[in-house]
């Protein structure tokens, strides 16, 4: 009996000894612990998805997940444009700042993609802090200048800069394409977006974006809702930017251009600015058309005139401005406006 004592006080002074060092442990491996149950819970729905990818092919699964991070991106965008009305036209800075920041953690320090995906968000969401203190005082158009300029100018930096990549990008990124997750962090920013639009945040955004002076003589802190528009904004598309790393396995300053930029804000108009469910939509179709445009047009042209005349891209340019151009002209508010966006344009 005596021995049996000592041999348990000796185990657990032990654990005592070993405590931090098992905190730590428990630490290290409580997200991806948490990550397996979520796998283990998940595994039907997961069941569905393989076998739907199984049917579309993987051209068809890589147009899913490019609509999911498009629809991301729009989202964000939209919390900025479409709800606190701040006109952002280097939304990319904020994407480029996700997927380098994926890359650079995970081939550097070796992290896995559930430390390194948030981290991206994260410091997507310190730069749009960065870039909303200097723009707090600007609107309309002075601030779509200073916002494009700053794309601009992380894009230059991550062209030039030889320990990001240089502008022969990054390669070698490790891989994590599973589409269940691809999907669940757009459900994960669709349920985030709407909690926001009905909390009192999400009304001090529509205070702002209805008239900034009428919300400071209210009480409303108009410089802390800017800077929360800015960084929630730049997190999605940090978060989305991580993503299109992590499924890529390559970036580079040339996925990052201006025209992205535009293609996003062409989602959230098309489809309804302040309309989480109209940016679905733009999102679908500046998504999907082009591709069956690439598929159409080439084939077309060869047997109405035997040869190709006007490329593929070209003529998917001039429909895409012909299209922005009879929105503005027929439908302003876009195919699904929100009650906002329809009272601004009644009263005009």
């Amino acid at each position: 009996g005596v021995r049996e004592r000592r041999v348990g006080r000796q185990l657990g002074g032990d654990v005592v000894a070993n405590a931090p060092y098992n905190a730590v442990a428990v630490i290290k491996q409580g997200p991806e612990l948490l990550v397996e149950g979520l796998q283990d819970a998940a595994q039907p729905v997961q069941l569905r998805l393989r076998l739907a990818a199984a049917c579309v092919g993987g051209y068809g699964l890589d147009l899913g997940i490019l609509v999911l991070t498009y629809v991301m991106l729009g989202w964000g965008l939209n919390i900025v444009v479409g709800l606190a009305g701040l006109l952002d036209l280097g939304y990319v800075a904020f994407y480029a700042v996700g997927a380098y920041s994926y890359a650079l953690l995970a081939q550097n320090f070796g992290w896995s993609f559930w430390i390194c995906l948030p981290l991206a968000g994260i410091l997507a969401a310190f730069w749009g802090v960065i870039l909303g203190f200097p723009v707090l005082r600007l609107r309309g158009d002075y601030l779509a200048i200073v916002t494009l300029g700053f794309g601009e100018i992380i894009r230059v930096i991550f062209r030039n800069v030889d320990s990001l990549g240089g502008a022969l990008g990054l390669n070698g990124i490790p891989a994590y394409t599973n589409l269940f997750w691809v999907y669940a962090f757009a459900a994960l920013t669709v349920y985030v977006v709407v909690s926001l639009v009905n909390s009192t945040y999400g009304r001090g955004f529509l205070a702002v974006h209805d008239d900034e002076i009428a919300a400071e003589a209210m009480g409303i802190n108009t410089t802390r809702v800017k800077l929360l528009a800015f960084a929630m904004g730049a997190s999605f598309g940090g978060v989305a930017g991580g993503m299109f790393a992590a499924i890529q396995g390559f970036i580079s300053p040339e996925s990052f251009v201006l025209v992205e930029s535009v293609m996003v804000l062409s989602m959230v108009v098309l489809g309804g600015m302040g309309n989480i469910w109209g940016v679905i939509v733009g999102a679908l179709l500046l998504s999907f058309v082009p591709e069956l445009l690439r598929h159409t047009v080439d084939p077309l042209q060869r047997s109405l005139f035997g040869r190709l005349i006007v490329e593929p891209e070209v003529v998917r340019m001039l429909l895409f401005g012909l299209a922005l151009m009879l929105m503005m002209l027929f439908r302003p508010a876009g195919l699904w406006p929100s009650k906002v966006r329809k009272r601004e344009l009644a009263e005009e």
